[in-house]
């Protein structure tokens, strides 16, 4: 996978500037150089936090877009999976936290030596750091974090807060130890570290400045699924998504938006059954959300990459392919795999979709049974001449899809666990 490469060159590179600092001395001298292991730690972390930011996502979704039609298949195939930027994120925040282990010791080292920039409230400071970082890591390990959701969101989340509280601290108390005669802010202003913390520290807080409450309007078509209008009046792009939560700081879920129907404004999720959160979300459905952010490209988007694309959805999956379909920018084909689509989602949306898809291949799992969706994917693939697949289903549908079909040398696109 592209997003495992994209961690293991993070961590390749990284190694590398270790290995050629170690020759050229920049590591050591009559003491630890900590401010260079420090400055490149947290020169990782906002590296880390670059891939998190919706415009940045945006950037990168719009740039890896922009090739004609006419490139080459290959080219534009690669290109096509710019959503795995999220290996990028976790390659540098497993960087930077072996980088601080590495100032750890540093740091303990000069401690003993009796350096005299180096206190005991560093020691433990700097201790503190790199415990909250490991903890971080350890939580967010692909099984941890399937199995305690909340708990990974939290660790996250307050984890990350708390490591910045804490590196500001540290680096405060190392930079008036190492300017005795000067002012805080002028010892820090002399600090590389503290620049470097600065831009952290604005890069995590940006998306929570746009942190906003908006009413929503839910329709119930079943006990499956909840249609959500979300009365926010933003401009939103075709192909994005957002999340949204019942609580400002707890419980984050990302959905695709849908265009709003015709004569309204705002935008529209769809939400279908899919564990305790949408459970409860469709039984109890509040009144507001709260959203923050900037609405972000979804996997869908790699689209315009193409002449003509299948779209293969499963369930509510058809939330983040409905803005491409109802849009009419591109040839697509759809096939929608589903409970009977007008008793689960209502004779309004499933109306929508026939009225854009109305050679839309639709296979009733109430009717037929589960099917065989990477067969379905191909036979609409060969059917209709189109140049790729793309599939939005839950994780093990969308691997059989996505990697089944490249198997066979067919371009083929869907959601990982981490996009």
């Amino acid at each position: 996978m592209h997003y495992n490469r994209l961690i293991a060159s993070v961590l390749a590179v990284n190694a590398a500037v270790a290995w050629y600092g170690v020759r050229a001395g920049w590591w050591s001298g009559p003491t630890t150089r900590l401010e260079a292991i420090g400055a490149v730690a947290q020169a990782n972390l906002v590296l880390a936090v670059l891939p998190r930011q919706q415009y940045v996502v945006n950037l990168v979704g719009w740039a890896a877009t922009r090739p004609s039609a006419r490139w080459p298949l290959r080219l534009r195939w690669a290109l096509g999976k710019y959503y795995h930027l999220g290996g990028f994120h976790v390659g540098a925040a497993l960087a930077g936290t072996l980088w601080y282990a590495a100032f750890v010791a540093a740091v303990v080292a000069d401690w003993a030596r009796g350096a005299p920039d180096v206190t005991t409230a560093n020691v433990v400071l700097t201790g503190a750091v790199v415990a909250v970082l490991l903890a971080v890591v350890v939580l967010a390990l692909p099984r941890l974090r399937a199995r305690h959701h909340d708990l990974f969101e939290a660790s996250h989340r307050f984890g990350a807060w708390l490591a910045l509280v804490l590196t500001w601290a540290n680096t405060i108390v190392f930079a008036r130890a190492r300017h005795p005669g000067s002012a805080t802010l002028a010892a820090l202003a002399a600090t590389p570290m503290a620049w470097l913390l600065a831009l952290t520290t604005v890069l995590a807080a940006w998306p929570w400045l746009l942190l906003r409450k908006v009413p929503i309007t839910v329709e119930r078509p079943s006990a499956h699924v909840a249609i959500v209008e979300v009365h926010h009046d933003v401009r939103t792009r075709v192909g994005t998504t957002r999340p949204i939560s019942r609580h400002p700081l707890f419980g984050w879920h990302h959905f695709g938006i849908v265009p709003p129907r015709p004569g309204r404004r705002g935008y529209r999720m769809v939400i279908s059954r899919a564990g305790d959160w949408t459970a409860a979300f469709i039984d109890d459905p509040p009144g507001h959300v709260w959203v923050r952010g900037l609405p972000a490209v979804g996997v869908a988007n790699v689209r315009r990459l193409f002449r003509k694309v299948v779209f293969v959805a499963t369930g509510s999956g058809i939330g983040p392919a409905l803005g491409h379909l109802l849009a009419g920018e591109l040839p697509t084909k759809l096939v929608w795999v589903s409970r009977d689509p007008v008793r689960t989602y209502g004779d309004a949306l499933a109306g929508e979709v026939l009225a854009a898809q109305p050679d839309a291949l639709i296979w009733s799992s109430d009717e037929h049974g589960k099917p065989d969706v990477l067969a379905l994917a191909y036979q609409a693939y060969v059917e209709s001449g189109a140049e790729a697949v793309i599939c939005v289903s839950n994780r093990t549908v969308t691997w059989q899809v996505v990697h089944g079909l490249e198997q066979r040398g067919i371009p083929a696109f869907g959601p990982i666990w981490d996009s």
